[in-house]
């Protein structure tokens, strides 16, 4: 466990407020995982926005209750505010929280460019801030503006590190605090058996356009004696258009799942799946390849990042690559093989881990 330095003994105000109370994102659960980790390393204060986002959070901690970050009136004064309850040190995990006159130390966090080539906003923002969202990606001096105004950035990926790099973003160090699987997810420590059975493929992430899942939906014709799981929740528009892809009636709309039956399906699976043509990260990824389950994905560059030499990548837009790729763990030592990769691949993803890693960004402010 990494040691803050003597000259770091403030406390630290972890951004808490997007952590979302219905389900799990991105964002949300890096914030949850990361925050755990966290307080049991140093002083945490937990800035929360709805008293709910606590029980994503370690029983007792200590927290303070501002405005929305969607608030925007809230969020412009936010620096104030911390400034008043003497605020010294301060994390968010995005990059746009309030910062006029603040006095203390910031550590923002860009996850990934990811909405550059896909701006649409999440549809429970309001219309305003799904206007703003979108000319803001229309953009990069927005975004250089914003990381050249903090005292160190983070991002979660050394692919998305590379990315700002080559837009000029900031002329600050970017530091890198990786992702990694929910902090209540537990991981197999051996791996086990190619399962009997039906042969399930799940595939666990949205419906946008870039996932493309109309890849894997088409593929499974090629694999009769398969099923394609899809496990969260889809629109009954998006679902007919993919059911239409569908010839021998072997892909399965679960339309959302809770944590348990989740964990059941990817240890019951021959393997995650994931067709997508661009991505921020992968959680799901990891949390297969921490159960042991072989991971069947796109060839992109995050994906060869966290799934290294674990993975099974295939060409995004190709179905018999993807049907190539399942194929090619028929066999249950190949099977086996990948997956004590996998396990060994995903413990290089874990919240002790990236508190680490944050704490040495910390320490470059002292």
């Amino acid at each position: 466990m990494t040691e803050l330095s003597p000259l770091v003994k403030d406390t630290l105000y972890f951004d808490a407020r997007y952590i979302r109370v219905d389900h799990h994102d991105g964002v949300s659960r890096f914030s949850s995982g990361l925050c755990d980790a966290m307080s049991k390393r140093i002083d945490t204060v937990a800035i929360v926005s709805d008293p709910r986002q606590l029980e994503s959070l370690p029983n007792g901690i200590k927290h303070i209750q501002l405005s929305d970050p969607t608030s925007l009136i809230g969020e412009a004064f936010l620096g104030l505010k911390l400034n008043r309850i003497g605020a010294k040190l301060v994390f968010t995990p995005l990059q746009t929280m309030g910062r006029l006159g603040r006095r203390y130390k910031l550590l923002l966090t860009l996850h990934d460019l990811i909405y550059y080539a896909h701006p649409a906003a999440p549809p429970n923002f309001s219309p305003l801030i799904r206007l703003g969202w979108r000319i803001f990606h229309s953009f990069f001096w927005p975004q250089r503006v914003l990381l050249n105004s903090t005292d160190a950035v983070i991002t979660v990926s050394h692919t998305t590190k590379a990315l700002i790099a080559k837009n000029r973003l900031t002329k600050l160090p970017v530091h890198v605090v990786f992702n990694a699987a929910a902090h209540n997810v537990e991981q197999h420590e051996v791996a086990h058996s190619r399962p009997n059975g039906a042969q399930k493929l799940v595939y666990m992430g949205s419906f946008m356009d870039y996932k493309n899942v109309e890849t894997l939906v088409k593929a499974m014709n090629l694999l009769p004696e398969y099923e394609l799981h899809l496990l969260s929740s889809i629109t009954s528009t998006r679902q007919n258009d993919l059911s239409e892809l569908s010839q021998i009636n072997n892909v399965i709309f679960h339309n959302g799942v809770t944590d348990t039956e989740y964990l059941s399906h990817l240890d019951d699976a021959i393997a995650l799946v994931s067709a997508s043509l661009d991505e921020g990260f992968g959680i799901p990824v990891i949390e297969a390849m921490g159960r042991g389950c072989p991971v069947i994905i796109s060839d992109i560059e995050i994906f060869r990042e966290i799934g290294g030499e674990a993975a099974t990548y295939f060409e995004a837009l190709s179905p018999e690559g993807f049907a190539e790729g399942v194929r090619s763990l028929e066999s249950k030592s190949k099977w086996r093989e990948k997956s004590k990769a996998s396990l060994e691949q995903a413990r290089n993803f874990n919240w002790e881990a990236s508190a680490d890693q944050l704490i040495t960004a910390i320490n470059t402010l002292y």
